[in-house]
């Protein structure tokens, strides 16, 4: 992977519209061609996405599908030891696609670190991917005191990215059920209520009180509700606040 890992998150930032828009509005339609539920995600710095291309053209790579399960992904840990994301299989699960320079996934990790205690009544398992060189990953799970399992990966990073259909954004969570099904994935920075709600939905279909389809569809609908709520109240707070109120460019984001 090239040094551009480290371009600071605001220089990777991209909004959804003109040039550069466009890769992340591809995205979002292929994710609700799927039943995905998505927000405005984040971009890798030019020279990773370049890296992913060329990659790909190189093996004659096919169009990107979203699996119906947990694809067969195999990443070292911080300690240089494998793991199978199957080792996770019987429980739900959160798969976190994340990287040290991208501040939508730094501001996540607070809340998956207490999803996974305030789930673990209910088996929830929380595992990052983490796609990034291994010495930045390590120093910065330590300053964190992430407890979750971490895997590390540059090019089987990316790898693990293209089996689960996806390009090379950041963040994104992937949740499976108890089976291993894929029951939706969340594109952009997770927030609470949409983590509860969908954690919840997982649940109901593990317990037998759902199905899948009416799982996906309750998530899509209530993920739909709770970013038009937000969207509602943030200019509501800009007016309350106005010393606070950031830039149009910030406002966008």
């Amino acid at each position: 992977m090239k040094a551009g890992l480290r371009i600071p998150a605001a220089a990777a930032i991209i909004l959804l519209g003109g040039a550069a828009g466009f890769f992340v509005a591809q995205l979002a339609r292929e994710a609700r061609t799927q039943g995905l539920v998505d927000t405005a995600p984040t971009p890798p710095p030019p020279e990773v996405r370049q890296s992913r291309e060329e990659a790909e053209q190189g093996r004659g790579a096919a169009p990107r599908v979203i699996p119906t399960t947990v694809p067969e992904v195999s990443l070292a840990d911080g300690n240089g030891v494998k793991h199978s994301l199957a080792e996770w299989k019987g429980r739900p699960l959160m798969i976190n696609f994340w990287a040290t320079w991208c501040d939508p996934c730094r501001r996540e990790i607070p809340l998956l670190k207490a999803l996974r205690h305030e789930r673990a009544r209910d088996g929830v398992e929380i595992v990052g991917i983490a796609v990034d060189f291994r010495d930045a990953v390590q120093s910065y799970a330590h300053d964190m005191g992430i407890d979750y399992p971490v895997l590390i990966g540059e090019q089987d990073g990316l790898d693990a990215i293209a089996a689960f259909g996806m390009d090379t954004v950041f963040p994104f969570t992937v949740f499976a059920d108890a089976q291993g099904r894929i029951v939706t994935l969340k594109i952009g920075e997770l927030h609470a209520d949409e983590a509860h709600l969908i954690l919840d939905e997982v649940k109901a279909v593990d317990s037998g009180h759902s199905d899948l389809a009416v799982a996906k569809k309750n998530i899509a609908e209530g993920v739909a509700a709770l970013a038009a709520k937000r969207a509602q109240q943030e200019p509501m707070a800009l007016t309350e606040n106005p010393a606070d109120t950031p830039s149009p460019a910030v406002l966008r984001k």
